[in-house]
């Protein structure tokens, strides 16, 4: 990028302040900045292929403040003002992040701004244009089932999936019940939203419960039913010689589930799947999160009348949502600790709500899973191994900041995580820093 303005240039080397990463490299560096908080603070703003850092200037009165923003935390970069009509302080830059911030850089106005405002947005969008070294060693499946102790009698490791020709949103190799055929698992695919029939999450190394996942069955408006569906859900619990009960926990609030019949979906009949007890979590779906995470942003920014704050966050129904579905882990979890009962668990497809269910039940009654390495193993196998969509909830590289794709699941379950950390991370290696987004 090229200007004649002196205050800004095109590329810089790395200095002991800014240290890159390895495949990290500079885009470029603008002095005379101004971060618009409280107290206004004039500093560099230094943008990478994979961040955005501001240092303010040092005095002897106050250290440096420092922001170092991933470009894969923008939502949006806007700019703020013009040359003729700005108010002083106000022509420059607003970056709104998906973590609720919204940081405002003020320019002088000789600085090119437009030069700024392509090379953010540019970077923005190209996020995917840097890479970490590669971490898909981390979780390794054979190894966690085997840590869980499969195979045995009851359950066995299955590569039915190998090509994806299953489910191509699962993950290739499956913990499914020892005695279930692969003709049977094929039929079940059938009669489950996206071939995402139940599968083995965990299961409690004493009582042998189990959690399983999947998606909701294809029930429609017909009121079809699957008997090879209904015979495998008996498997999954026969499988556990301590209980002859299982627990359906579908994430959604029932009328949402019952909506999902006229498009073709629905929910299990207890009258036809013996045993078996139904609950509603009554979560909501990504489009109800969405807003609740707007209005999260709204409160924060712009400052409001401190008398109407708690109110306000009140209204964003951000902490009911957060309830529900930590209730819902405290619930699965007490059937399969407390009554030694299996869970099967699913939402409409099974890959937002269920897995932030899964994977907060296994980490309240697995401590593996509170060690660090146990808790990147917990999110590559519960989040992407079963297709959680993290490019399309999370808008990486994509400038469409109103997409209705768009949602706070992962975001949510990370904040579950922190706000019961306190007493599941006591005396583990986890900690609650880790959990940074």
């Amino acid at each position: 990028m090229e200007s004649d303005d002196s205050s800004t240039t095109s590329s810089c080397p790395p200095t002991m302040d800014f240290p890159l990463h390895g495949g990290e490299r500079m885009e470029g560096v603008y002095h005379e900045v101004t971060y618009l908080s409280p107290v206004p603070m004039k500093g560099s703003l230094t943008v990478t292929n994979y961040r955005i850092y501001f240092r303010s200037t040092h005095t002897s009165a106050q250290p440096p403040l420092i922001l170092d923003v991933p470009l894969g935390f923008a939502a949006r970069v806007e700019k703020v003002g013009g040359q003729r009509t700005a108010r002083e302080g106000a022509y420059g830059l607003e970056i709104a992040c998906k973590d609720i911030r919204s940081l405002r850089f003020a320019l002088s106005k000789t600085d090119p701004r437009k030069d700024v405002f392509e090379t953010l947005r540019r970077k923005f969008n190209e996020g995917r244009d840097y890479r970490f070294d590669d971490g898909w060693r981390v979780y390794d499946p054979v190894s966690e089932y085997r840590r869980q102790g499969l195979p045995n009698e009851a359950w066995k490791i299955s590569r039915i999936n190998e090509n994806y020709e299953i489910c191509d949103s699962y993950p290739r190799i499956l913990g499914v019940p020892s005695g279930a055929t692969d003709e049977e698992l094929r039929e079940v695919a059938k009669f489950r939203s996206r071939g995402r029939f139940p599968v083995l999450s965990w299961m409690d190394p004493e009582s042998l419960a189990t959690i399983c996942r999947c998606a909701q069955p294809l029930v429609g408006v017909g009121g079809n039913r699957n008997r090879t569906d209904e015979l495998y859900v008996q498997m999954i619990m026969d499988a556990n010689a301590q209980s002859h009960r299982i627990w359906i926990m579908d994430a959604r609030p029932k009328v949402n589930a019952m909506a999902n019949i006229l498009y073709g979906g629905g929910y299990e009949n207890e009258d036809f799947y013996d045993n078996a007890e139904l609950v509603f979590l009554d979560i909501h779906n990504i489009h109800t999160m969405r807003v609740s995470l707007r209005k999260v942003r709204d409160v924060s920014f712009p400052v409001i009348d401190d008398g109407r704050w708690l109110s306000n966050v009140d209204n964003t129904h951000w902490l009911d949502h957060l309830s529900s579905i930590l209730s819902g882990a405290v619930r699965i979890a007490g059937k399969v600790e407390n009554s030694k009962t299996s869970v099967i668990v699913h939402c409409s497809d099974g890959w937002d709500r269920t897995s932030q269910l899964t994977a907060l039940t296994m980490l309240m009654l697995d401590p593996y899973f509170r060690s660090v390495t146990g808790f990147q193993v917990l999110i590559e196998k519960e989040w992407l191994s079963f297709g959680h969509k993290f490019a399309h909830r999370i808008g990486h590289g994509e400038d469409k900041p109103n997409d209705n794709d768009r949602s706070p699941v992962f975001l949510q379950f990370i904040d579950c995580v922190c706000r019961s950390g306190y007493r599941m991370m006591e005396g583990s290696e986890h900690h609650l820093d880790s959990t940074t987004t």
